[in-house]
């Protein structure tokens, strides 16, 4: 077995290049190649990493991406050299005998036997929505399985139950609140369409918190009801590993005891990376925000991606204070820049207060300016400062791996993230397997998680159902931020495009528009915006859809197939649209943005 490593940055078509060939190459030979990819966000991360390693991997002089070598320290080089190496080597892979092993053709290669004598034949370490959707399939194929969920409090105190981040502090209860302030806004305008409210609408955060949070735990029931009529043993215990085969399990009194399985696969996800600065222990996080006991209020949201801007705009929506956003650089940093630009201006239209190009300093407690309880000062680092009821920390999250003692088996991290590195969900210790938001370089979407643990299922205990076995794509995800103006997005953003094709090979149609039901408001300009980005050189293939509008996350998933089986823009506007419907405006659009064409939409 060759254990290859890539290194590079992402938009680098080099490093994309070699990456593609070496992984492709141990997809065909998996009993002979592996692969661990070091994908750098940008260039000059990678930079910084390769100063910092490549005298240790005996390659001085190298200074650019990617870099190429293996586990034996053998340096291969650059893309080029990559391909020569092995347009050299190809005869020792196709000649070569294949090596036996009792795992069933088609699973990853682990040669796990069969008749393995431990106490489980998978133990799945998390029970959030990966490892939950990993250990039932598992199960339904008939393996003995095991389920560890044990929720550490948050540095606040906070805890939950079964389901993970996104049934119990993500996805759900954040949907539910960004609803709720949909609601507060809709009846704001419904004066516009005739309806006569003689008061002004006011919010009830006790009731939203005690409905949502009875929701959640009637999700945490039926999860744990699920695995016991389906057989999975569910073990509420913190596990980290004793050695390759067992694992130590602790529960909340402090007793252990070990278990054993043939195969592992974890799932443990994140947990939201700390404020570190003096005061950051006043900080909330995500973890905290959705089980509080009384509204937010004015808040300072620390971040700009996801969780920051969502969360913000739904405490600026419930109107009990108001959200002002800390922006360190720009906000959702790899989406489309002109529809974040959009979603941006429609917060601060409707009241959230962003300031870009600032950090916190400090934060200290303060008397209250109106006699309540203690406020919090945050001190800024362009020497300004506000006070404020709630500071919310979502500077983004850490893989929750530390405690699972990894090194002991040998799995590899990412020592600057904590996430696992893996191929097609395979660590490098081969029956040990992770999949969701404790994996490297993959999203951390809960759909994403769901889909790598079934299809891992299969792939594994498959075999004797006739299954067909399949890998996951990262590639091509579809998914939605839920501010205000929704965003929903598939595929390349025009810069990713660009980067990868060359700027000459690629062009966006894009417009500029009103939904019909926003038309008797009467907002500033067009709030909403659509982008379909294509190349040019290969018949206008759609690269990326993109929207900010209302619904955009239903709009974006009926796209999104469209777009996984290479849809072009001629394809797509081909397509009689719904109307009046926001979704028409994707089969609609006909101003190309290398026009320089005004994509204003006025009218039908």
């Amino acid at each position: 077995m060759i254990r290859f490593n890539v290194a590079g940055w992402t938009a680098c078509g080099a490093f994309a290049q070699a990456k593609k060939v070496v992984t492709g190459m141990a997809s065909l030979f998996p009993q002979r190649l592996s692969v661990d990819v070091l994908e750098h966000q940008s260039r000059d991360e990678y930079m910084n990493w390769l100063s910092s390693h490549r005298n240790s991997l005996g390659v001085p002089d190298h200074k650019t991406s990617p870099l190429v070598w293996t586990e034996d320290l053998s340096f291969i080089g650059g893309r080029d050299d990559t391909l020569k190496w092995f347009k050299t080597n190809m005869s020792q892979f196709l000649d070569a005998p294949a090596p036996q092993s009792t795992t069933p053709v088609g699973t990853n290669t682990d040669s796990v036997d069969p008749n393995h004598g431990f106490d489980y034949d998978l133990i799945v370490i998390g029970g959030g929505s990966g490892g939950l959707a990993c250990s039932k399939e598992a199960k339904r194929l008939g393996a003995k399985v095991a389920v560890l969920d044990f929720v550490k409090p948050s540095p606040l105190g906070t805890t939950w139950g079964l389901g993970g981040t996104c049934v119990n502090v993500g996805c759900i209860p954040k949907k539910l609140m960004h609803n709720a302030a949909l609601l507060g806004e809709h009846t704001h305008s419904a004066k516009e369409f005739g309806w006569e409210i003689n008061e002004e609408p006011k919010h009830n955060w006790e009731t939203l918190r005690d409905n949502v949070q009875d929701h959640i735990r009637s999700l945490n029931f039926g999860y744990r009801v699920q695995l016991r009529e389906q057989g999975v043993t569910y073990i509420n215990k913190l596990g980290s590993f004793v050695n390759e085969n067992t694992l130590e399990c602790v529960d909340k009194k402090g007793n252990k005891e070990n278990i054993t399985a043939a195969r592992f696969v974890i799932a443990v996800g994140g947990r939201p990376s700390p404020l570190n600065i003096p005061g950051g222990e006043y900080a909330i996080s995500s973890d905290d925000l959705f089980s509080l006991k009384e509204a937010p209020g004015k808040t300072c949201v620390i971040g700009a991606g996801y969780v920051a801007l969502e969360c913000a705009g739904f405490i600026t929506g419930l109107k009990q204070g108001g959200a002002t956003v800390l922006v360190r650089s720009v906000p959702l940093r790899g989406f489309d820049r002109d529809l974040v630009d959009k979603v941006v201006d429609y917060m601060i239209l409707h009241g959230t207060n962003v300031i870009q190009g600032v950090t916190p300093t400090s934060i200290e407690k303060v008397p209250s300016t109106n006699g309540g309880k203690d406020q919090l000062r945050v001190h800024y680092s362009n020497g300004g400062s506000d006070v404020f009821d709630t500071v919310l920390c979502a500077t983004g999250r850490y893989a929750d791996t530390a405690k699972l003692n990894l090194d002991a088996v040998g799995v590899k991290v990412n020592p600057s993230n904590g996430k696992i590195i893996a191929q097609n969900e395979q660590t490098s210790k081969p029956h040990i397997y992770a999949i969701g938001d404790n994996v490297d370089k993959t999203p951390e979407l809960t759909p994403v998680a769901i889909m790598a643990g079934r299809l891992l299922a299969n792939r594994l205990f498959g075999a004797s159902k006739n299954t067909s076995f399949e890998y996951m794509n990262y590639r091509n995800v579809p998914t939605t931020v839920f501010t205000p103006l929704e965003f929903g997005t598939v595929g390349y953003t025009e810069d990713q495009a660009i980067d990868e094709f060359g700027a000459d090979a690629v062009d966006a149609y894009i417009s500029s528009f009103t939904p019909l039901e926003s038309t008797l408001l009467h907002l500033e300009g067009n709030p909403c915006f659509a982008k379909v980005v294509v190349n040019v050189h290969k018949n206008n293939q759609v690269l990326g859809i993109h929207i900010a509008a209302p619904n955009a996350g239903e709009i974006i998933q009926g796209f999104a197939v469209a777009l996984k089986k290479g849809i072009t823009y001629e394809e797509l506007t081909s397509v009689v649209g719904i109307h009046p419907t926001v979704a028409e405006e994707l089969v609609s659009m006909t101003v190309a943005k290398s026009s320089g064409t005004n994509a204003e939409k006025a009218g039908c």
